[in-house]
């Protein structure tokens, strides 16, 4: 088979011409022990037996473990962990500067030691010597993801490594790394990876973030402190708000919160002092005085946070304090430089994972953030997002800026990285490979990510990988030509994939799955790797039904969609799917999928603008192809006699959101220019005044293409109105909206019938 093959050219790569200085096992048979010390930690003990039983699988001999009270005779000794017969050996290497993960993997003569700093580097000494020499893979946490090499006879290269990762704290935030084990093998060592003691533990953030109000919470304080909290518009408010940071009362009571938080946990190294995950920044006279001098809201962030930290680095002189460099606070500010002891974790919430950081054109705001506080902070942890929030189950192809970014992240003063994935979800954009790939990155930055993915593919998929690389490549290459802004909160495909490249990729699937067929493991793999680009069809199939019978091109989707519906949830179940979006579960979702292909209904009336055309020469877009933005409370679709098809979005007029939204496909502007029109009308108290919003914005270019408020005048009276946009020229990134106006004193709704397009001559 191919992962056999695959397998032998990994270990010929890696022994190549390399010296042998042993051989570790002779056609399954073995004159080694395994050495720890007499008073080795659990860690050290764990590695031991990792390395025993890893060794066993791979050669069929179970090498003996003892400790160096009790060593045996002979040379041929694998030392692991910090011996004293290593510091003999070696009476010059300074043990302490490898910190907790640096590692040592070392021959001489036909002794072999494995050791590291402490609580990790051992462990990590030994699974980078099994993976490295001895060609051990762990693709992912479950039993059957782990490639145990067969070789019985085994020999030891010459080795003389020492390496201490730049990254201190790593976190690949996916499913699979949250098995502890999984992720000591992978050396990720971050907050929410369950990492045993016995497998070194991990690092933690105490109150991990957004803490203002975790350690001085209103329900407790505000009542006889409002002066704590933030003044907006001359009034102290709770909801939605800060702290006032230049209250020294408030930064007294928050400081000795956070030293009983510390008292409470000594070990953790970490403990956040972060802003709430919203805005209210005060504005009272003495705060508005510090961001006047510092020109950012991080100024007064970093103040307050400086003096906190002095408190604490009294009693706890090891433990960061981190805080958030996020929204609105993430420029960096003009004087204030963040102490020593102080960890700024900068947030990329807002960039594109279509281009790199480093150089593309959409991160140039991003990236001279990330230099302007490289240039003041002592260190930096990045927290960055690497999926897709809104819609965990679509094609997200970033796989060529993953490492990029990671280097770039390490060049410029990251010592700790939160890489944050699809954690949720197990049948999102290959998120086996994305934990293994970021791990790798992590731990060696200078690594070919490139190789690196072809080598999981072939390892994981099989004979399916040429297909599944061919895939990615395609989707990348695609993405790169439309020229779209890849957020990591985005509904659907329609910025960048086009029909063309929706039918090729089905057809590569085919293609994987074919070629595996007879392997039940890999036939899964591969089945459950396709179901983002099933969603895919289903979320956009009228429109690419629709384009389909424009172009006269090929249509891939499925024959029928309601079928494909339940055949998609059953697969999702059978994988347990998780969430379909950040705290959206998947079995919630469910009820959405199965209303996109409601039975046949009312057919729509053809609007006057479109009458006597032909199907391909307009286009109709009902509300079970809108983009609707909180559901339940901002927009709901509802029966309306009045309407085209006896449907509408309503949207009390409580609120500005753009709650009605239509995505458009890039696939229209080879047809040429549209004639935009919107068709909606309010339900008005009053007889006069304005009514609703409407518009038409580009996303890649980050502004409004059309827009008109609409007066109760032009859409009161009950009867539904076309609204005319104008002749666009229309492309992907674009998307249509409609939004109230927070005026219910004199509207009570804004109902939506439709969007529809006319094809200009």
């Amino acid at each position: 088979m191919l992962r056999i093959a695959f397998a032998t050219l990994i270990l010929t790569a890696l022994m190549g011409s390399q010296a042998v200085a042993g051989t570790l096992s002779a056609d399954g048979k073995s004159s080694y022990s395994i050495v720890v010390a007499k008073d080795a930690t659990a860690a050290e003990q764990t590695a031991a037996k990792e390395l025993q039983s890893h060794l066993k699988l791979v050669t069929g001999n179970e090498l003996p473990i003892a400790t160096e009270a009790a060593t045996p005779t002979g040379n041929s000794l694998i030392f692991v962990g910090q011996t004293a017969a290593f510091r003999a050996a070696f009476p010059s290497e300074d043990l302490a500067s490898l910190k907790h993960d640096g590692i040592i993997m070392r021959t001489a003569g036909d002794r072999l030691y494995l050791l590291g700093g402490q609580p990790r580097g051992t462990l990590y000494a030994v699974y980078t010597f099994l993976e490295d020499v001895v060609g051990v893979r762990w693709w992912g946490a479950r039993p059957d993801e782990t490639f145990i090499p067969k070789r019985p006879t085994l020999e030891i290269p010459d080795l003389n490594k020492r390496y201490v990762p730049a990254l201190q704290c790593r976190e690949a935030f996916y499913r699979c790394a949250f098995d502890g084990i999984y992720a000591a093998r992978s050396k990720c060592n971050g907050h929410f990876e369950r990492v045993a003691p016995e497998y070194g533990g991990h690092y933690s953030i105490l109150g991990w973030c957004h803490t203002f109000y975790q350690l001085l919470p209103p329900d407790k304080y505000y009542k006889d402190h409002p002066e704590w909290y933030s003044e907006i518009n001359g009034k102290r408010i709770s909801e939605g708000a800060q702290l006032c940071l230049t209250n020294d009362e408030m930064r007294a009571e928050l400081t000795k919160q956070a030293l009983a938080w510390l008292r409470n946990d000594p070990n953790a190294g970490m403990i956040s002092i972060s802003q709430n995950d919203c805005g209210g920044a005060c504005q009272c006279a003495k705060c508005k005085a510090w961001l006047a001098e510092e020109g950012s809201e991080s100024g007064p962030i970093i103040r307050f946070v400086n003096l906190v930290a002095a408190d604490i680095e009294k009693e706890f002189p090891g433990t960061f304090v981190e805080t958030l460099a996020y929204s609105y606070s993430r420029q960096p500010p003009k004087q204030v430089k963040p102490r020593g002891n102080v960890m700024v974790r900068l947030c990329s919430i807002e960039a594109s994972s279509a281009q790199p950081l480093e150089s593309g054109a959409q991160n140039e705001s991003f990236r001279k953030d990330i230099e302007g506080w490289c240039a003041i902070a002592p260190q930096l942890y990045i927290w960055n997002y690497v999926t897709d929030f809104a819609n965990y189950i679509i094609p997200h192809p970033n796989w060529r800026v993953l490492g990029p970014d990671i280097r770039y992240f390490v060049n410029h003063k990251c010592i700790g990285l939160f890489e944050q994935g699809d954690a949720g979800c197990s049948v999102s954009d290959f998120p086996e490979l994305r934990a293994w790939l970021i791990a790798h990155m992590m731990w060696d930055p200078s690594r070919d990510d490139q190789a690196l993915i072809a080598e999981f593919m072939k390892g994981y998929y099989g004979a399916a990988a040429e297909p599944l690389l061919e895939y990615m490549t395609l989707l990348q290459e695609r993405l790169t030509k439309s020229g779209a802004y890849l957020p990591c909160y985005m509904h659907d495909t329609s910025p960048w994939m086009d029909l063309t490249t929706a039918n090729k990729a089905t057809e590569l699937f085919h293609d994987a799955a074919a070629r595996v067929k007879d392997d039940s493991v890999l036939s899964a793999r591969v089945r459950r790797a396709r179901l983002p680009m099933d969603h895919n069809w289903l979320q956009r199939y009228k429109g690419f039904k629709r384009l389909a019978n424009m172009s006269g091109k090929q249509f891939l989707g499925p024959n029928d969609p309601k079928a494909a519906v339940e055949e998609f949830i059953k697969t999702c179940r059978s994988f347990d799917a998780g969430q379909i979006q950040e705290g959206g579960p998947f079995d919630v979702y469910e009820h959405t999928l199965r209303g996109m292909f409601p039975p046949p209904g009312k057919k729509a009336k053809v609007p006057k603008e479109a009458e006597g055309l032909r199907s391909n020469q307009w286009l109709d877009f009902q509300q079970d192809e809108f983009d609707l933005h909180g559901p339940g409370e901002f927009v709901t679709v509802t029966p309306d006699n009045k309407a085209s098809d006896e449907q509408s979005a309503r949207m009390p007029a409580t609120h500005t959101q753009w709650a009605v939204q239509y995505s458009l496909p890039g696939d229209l502007g080879q047809f040429g220019k549209w004639h935009c029109y919107i068709v909606a009308r309010c339900e008005a108290k009053a007889k006069s005044g304005n009514a609703f919003q409407i518009g038409l914005y580009d996303g890649p270019g980050k502004k409004n293409v059309a827009g008109q408020t609409i007066s109760i005048e032009q859409s009161g009276g009950g009867e539904y109105h076309a609204f005319d946009l104008g002749v666009q020229d229309l492309k992907g990134g674009m998307y249509f909206w409609i939004a109230p106006m927070n005026n219910p004193d004199q509207v009570t709704a804004v109902y939506v019938d439709r969007v529809f397009l006319v094809r200009e001559p």
